[in-house]
Order: structure tokens, then sequence, then C-alpha cells
């Protein structure tokens, strides 16, 4: 196998966000060789055919492995759970291994829709265009914005979309840059101190919303991980970035749950007193008060996790170790730009 065939697609990689992914990222490791197969293209050709006259493709769905043979007016596509952005990245992968023209022309209509999606204030709903509900706020839920932040990054800076012409990708960046600005907008003030980040954010005035039922205005700890973890990644950060990752920090810091782990007892999710157990953080944090809370379908605040029905409480992620992740994180960047810029 020569060189050129043994090249992995980064462009499929996406850097920081990998929940989520979309079926087609089961093929992210396949060389070009691959790509260019009689299996590859087919690949290809299915996740095309399933693209929404917008320029989106739907979401928990398999896009790949067979083609869509409905009406393509019935095609909702969306930013959630990994949709659009994943099949973008492939199909980047595609056309750089086989030159096929359709590859990028439907690339750059899944460029431009999400160039054109982004809202005045900077950040992105559910889906595009956007509905009477709670998906028309901006969307951090589940890395969504995230997601396409780093995707548009690396449209406006990575070799791998060299194929896009200059004026995509300068758009690109601009763009990015006002999405990176729209976060450090949403950052959450509670009594003149910064925090974190809600899940979902007013696209109009940035205020926290709330979505599902169960998801009410919130200081979030998983989404909350997902945005630091990005503006960690920035080069060069301005002094803005850098005070909201040392307030999103000392906010996980300040939010740890210690003396308790979680874990399965015959089926149900329940919640161990355990001393040794290593720091856990919430999903939800009350924002007057920064206390952990947890909400079934009928909408209602509660603060243990057994008060909420075995349902919710067992199909959904109510904690995790996204603290954990920021205070590693956190270090590596003190190391390469806070002591670089005298702590400031």
């Amino acid at each position: 196998m020569n060189l050129e065939a043994a090249i992995i697609c980064v462009a499929f990689l996406p850097a920081l966000s990998t929940s989520n992914a979309t079926v087609p990222s089961r093929y992210a490791k396949q060389s070009a060789e691959w790509l260019r197969s009689e299996e590859g293209r087919r690949i290809a050709d299915n996740v095309v055919s399933w693209q929404s006259p917008h320029g989106s493709w739907p979401k928990n769905g398999d896009t790949a492995s067979r083609p869509y043979e409905g009406k393509k007016d019935k095609l909702e596509g969306t930013f959630d759970n990994g949709a659009t952005t994943g099949e973008l990245r492939f199909l980047a992968c595609a056309f750089g291994a086989t030159n096929e023209i359709r590859y990028r022309q439907a690339f750059l209509k899944g460029l431009d829709h999400i160039l054109k999606a982004q809202y005045p204030t900077g950040g992105w709903p559910q889906f595009y265009p956007p509905s009477r509900g709670y998906s028309r706020h901006i969307t951090l839920n589940d890395n969504s914005m995230v997601r396409i932040l780093e995707f548009l990054r690396d449209v406006a800076h990575s070799s791998d979309y060299a194929f896009v012409e200059n004026n995509r990708r300068a758009a690109a960046g601009t763009v990015f840059d006002r999405g990176i600005q729209c976060i450090l907008d949403c950052q959450i003030i509670v009594n003149d101190k910064r925090t974190v980040w809600c899940a979902q954010h007013d696209e109009v005035d940035l205020r926290p919303r709330p979505a599902r039922s169960y998801e009410l205005e919130s200081l979030s700890g998983a989404e909350s991980a997902a945005i630091l973890r990005l503006l960690m990644s920035l080069d060069d950060p301005d002094p803005e970035i850098r005070r909201a990752i040392r307030a999103g920090a000392e906010w996980f810091e300040s939010a740890k749950i210690t003396g308790i782990r979680i874990e399965r007892v015959k089926g149900d999710r329940v919640v161990v007193e355990d001393p040794s157990a290593a720091p856990v953080w919430a999903r939800f944090y009350e924002i007057e008060t920064n206390r952990p809370f947890f909400s079934g379908r009928d909408g209602i605040r509660k603060y243990r996790l057994s008060e909420i029905e075995a349902e919710r409480r067992n199909g959904y992620s109510w904690y995790g170790q996204w603290g954990k992740d920021v205070a590693e994180a956190c270090d590596k960047w003190k190391e390469r730009w806070l002591i670089r810029k005298g702590g400031r």
C-alpha cells in the first residue's frame, strides 16, 4: 500500500467532542484507498442521499449503510446528537480521496447551511430553520454548539479542507469567532461572579432557558465541561477567554461532590455513601444556590435522585466525572498559557 492510501482522513476526527457520534464515524479511520473502493463510494453515496433540502442530516438514524428512499421533503435535519457535522466531516474525507464532485457539492451545501443558521447573537438552534419550541434556543446541550465550532475551526484552518474556496473558509473563521464570543457572553454570572453555562440559552438575550420537562434552567456540569475544553484549546487566548476559563474551572472545583458513588442495584440507579469514592459532579445545579438537583417528567425540582421516577432516574446522565476532565485539561492549559501570560 502506498503512503497516500495509508493516510487516515483526520478531517473526520473531531478533536474534543466524542460523544453522540453519528453512524458514519465507524468509517473515520478508513484509508483513502478504502474511500476510493466500491464499498467506500457506496457509503458516501448513501450519506449524500440522506441530506435534507436545507443541507442538514437527521439524527439517530443510519445515514451510511443504506440509501434514503423516501421523499426528500420529509427529511428533518438537525445539529443534535452529532448529526450534520459528522456527515460533513466524512464527505470531506470522501471528496479528498475520490475527487467526486457530488461529495464536494453536498459538503458545501451543508457548510453553507451551518453558516446561515447562526443567530446574530452568535449561537445555533438545535436545527434550522428553528421551530417555536425550546429547540430554537442556543443549544449547548449534548455539546451541539461545541461540535459546530470545532468543525468550523477545522474548515477555516485545516489543510483537510483546502478544497473549500477561500471566501467560505474565511466566513467559517469569522463565524467561529462570533460563536466563541457568544459562549463568553453566555457565561452565567451569580452574585457578580462568573460560573459556567446552561444547556440552553435564549437566542436573543442569552439568558438560561429550559428544554424538555426534566431539563430546567441550571448550571450544567456536563455541557460546561466541553465548553471549557474548547476554550482551553484556543491559541493565544485573550484576557476575556482566560477569565472565562479560570472562573469555570473554579466553579467545577466548588461544585464537586464527595463521599458518594452511583451504582446499579437490581437494575436501579442509586446513590451510595462512600467516603473513599472519587469526586463526582451533577448534571444540573441551581443557579441561585449551586445545589445539585434532579427533575422527572413532571418538571418539579427534587434534591435527591431517588425522588424522581425510575424511568428518568435510569434513563438520563445525572452524575459524571466532568470536573475531573476539566481539572486535568486546566493543569495543561495553565502550563501552556497562564504562566506564559504572567498568571493573568
